[in-house]
C-alpha cells in the first residue's frame, strides 16, 4: 500500500549519506531529508536511529528520531545489540590494543562485544584467540574465503542489531558477503607491501540478513584513528574491561587506578596469571589517554 501524503510513520535508517536518509519501513525504503530543527539541534540521525518521518510530495521528511539506547562516533551509528570486532594475525596483524579500544568504548555504554578472528584459513590466530577468550568475549575463528567459522557466526547475529568493525584489510565485507551472497559488497584485498587495506567502505550501512537481523559494515581504521573514537572516563575505564571485574573493589584501596597502588587486586591477579598482559596494557595506556580528557570540553 502505498504512503498517504504527510502519514506519520516509523522507520530504522538503514543508510546515511550526505545528508540523505533512507528509512525502512513496513511500506517500503523511503529516502529522507532531515528537518531543519534535526539539522540545528544536538542530534544528528544516524544509522540504526528509529525515526518518526512523514511524504510531503513525494519527498520524505525525518521528523523526530526516538530514544537510543547508545551511539557511538566511530561507528557513527545508533542502538547496537552487538559490536563484532575484527582482527587478524596475517597481512595486516591486528595489534591487541586496536582491540581493546573498540571492546571498552562498547562496554562503557553496554554493549555486548564479540572478537572474531578472520582470515583463519592464512593463520589461525591462536594467539589473539586465547587473549580474548581468556578474557572472557565470544570468539569466532572464521575465513571468508573457505566460509570456516561462518554459521556459527550467524547464528549469534540472530535477532540482533550488529556492527562489523575493525582496522583495515582485515575482511569484514569479505566475511559479510559470506553471510548474504546476494549483497555482492566490493571488498579491498590487502596490500603485501602495506599490510593493510584500501578503506573500501566509506559509510555505515545496515544490511538486512533475516527478518529480524541486521548487520553494518564500517569504515577500517588504522591505529591513528583511535583518537576518533568516543572518548572514556578514567573512572569507568575499569568497568569496560569484564575480566577486571572479579578483581574491582577488592583492592587495598577504594580508589584504586590499578597502576602503582599498593595492595592492587588488579596487579596481583596480573602477577597470579590470571590476567592477560596486553589486556593489563591496554589499561594502562587507555587509562593515560583518558588522564588526559578535561572535562570541560565534553560540555
Amino acid at each position: 500500500m502505498p504512503m498517504q501524503q504527510n502519514e506519520r510513520k516509523t522507520g530504522r535508517i538503514i543508510r546515511s549519506l550526505s545528508g540523505f536518509y533512507d528509512v525502512q519501513t513496513p511500506e517500503g525504503l523511503i529516502t529522507c531529508r532531515g528537518r531543519g530543527h534535526l539539522r540545528r539541534g544536538s542530534q544528528t540521525p544516524l544509522t540504526g536511529d528509529m525515526v518518526e518521518i512523514t511524504v510531503e510530495h513525494g519527498k520524505g521528511m525525518v521528523e523526530h528520531i526516538r530514544p537510543r539506547k547508545n551511539c557511538f562516533v566511530r561507528p557513527a551509528m545508533a542502538n547496537v545489540d552487538v559490536l563484532v570486532v575484527f582482527a587478524a594475525n596475517v597481512n595486516p596483524v591486528t595489534e591487541p590494543f586496536l582491540i581493546d579500544r573498540v571492546a571498552a568504548i562498547a562496554g562503557d555504554p553496554g554493549v555486548e562485544v564479540c572478537i572474531c578472528v578472520n582470515k583463519c584459513d592464512l593463520d589461525p590466530g591462536l594467539d589473539l584467540t586465547k587473549i580474548y577468550r581468556n578474557a572472557g568475549f565470544s570468539v569466532f575463528q572464521t575465513s571468508a574465503e573457505t566460509g570456516e567459522g561462518v554459521e556459527a557466526l550467524r547464528d549469534m547475529l540472530k535477532g540482533k542489531v550488529a556492527a562489523f568493525t575493525g582496522n583495515s584489510g582485515v575482511g569484514k565485507s569479505s566475511v559479510l558477503n559470506r553471510l548474504c551472497p546476494e549483497l555482492g559488497l566490493a571488498t579491498g584485498e590487502g596490500s603485501e607491501k602495506l599490510g593493510r587495506g584500501r578503506h573500501t567502505t566509506r559509510h555505515v550501512e545496515l544490511y538486512k540478513l533475516a527478518e529480524d537481523t541486521f548487520v553494518a559494515d564500517t569504515p577500517g581504521f588504522s591505529s591513528f584513528d583511535t583518537d576518533q573514537m568516543d572518548v572514556i572516563l578514567k573512572e569507568n575505564l575499569q568497568f569496560a574491561f569484564p575480566d577486571f571485574a572479579s578483581y574491582v573493589g577488592c583492592c587495598q584501596f577504594r580508589d584504586c587506578t590499578h597502576r602503582k597502588e599498593p595492595g592492587c587486586a588488579v596487579r596481583a591477579a596480573l602477577d597470579a596469571g590470571e590476567l592477560e598482559p596486553t589486556r593489563y596494557d591496554s589499561y594502562l595506556r587507555l587509562y593515560e589517554k583518558a588522564s588526559q580528557i578535561k572535562l570541560w570540553e565534553l560540555k
